[in-house]
């Protein structure tokens, strides 16, 4: 047989909807955290681009990336042969465009013999999207 529960005397003297209350309330409190792969911004809006996925700021990003981002604007030398290719987006995972929209670019990984696994993805609209897991996951950039 269970024990059978018996609150604290703080909450034997609180009615029980306020007591329910605030155990919703606590629970909500709870939830509200910032999720593992988010950062929270510091005045920066999300686009709309965005949608509901993972941001981060460029200025969290890790300083190779940042570099790559620099290199993007200026138009390049990339470092590698492949930055500047078409991004397919097989896994879905950044929204539907025409083939030829998205463009992606290694971010060095330092002691890493290859490419690695990190990448930076630009979109025509202006996006730009960050995976540190060879596309398994992206985060919106926000600048």
């Amino acid at each position: 047989m269970l024990p059978r529960f018996v609150p604290p005397p703080v909450l034997r003297r609180v009615p029980r909807a306020l007591a329910g209350l605030l155990v919703c309330l606590s629970v909500l409190l709870t939830g509200c955290s910032s999720h593992p792969g988010t950062v929270a911004s510091s005045g920066v809006s999300t686009p709309s681009w965005a949608g509901g996925m993972a941001t981060v700021e460029e200025s969290r990003l890790p300083a190779e990336a940042r570099q790559t981002l620099a290199l993007i604007g200026k138009g390049g030398p990339f470092p590698y042969a492949r930055d500047g290719v078409v991004f397919s987006n097989f896994e879905r995972l950044l929204p539907k465009r025409r083939r030829g929209y998205y463009h992606e670019y290694t971010v060095r990984t330092p002691g890493s013999q290859d490419r690695g696994a990190r990448r930076i993805v630009t979109g025509q609209g202006g996006e730009i999207y960050y995976s540190d897991d060879h596309y398994k996951s992206f985060r919106a950039v926000l600048r």
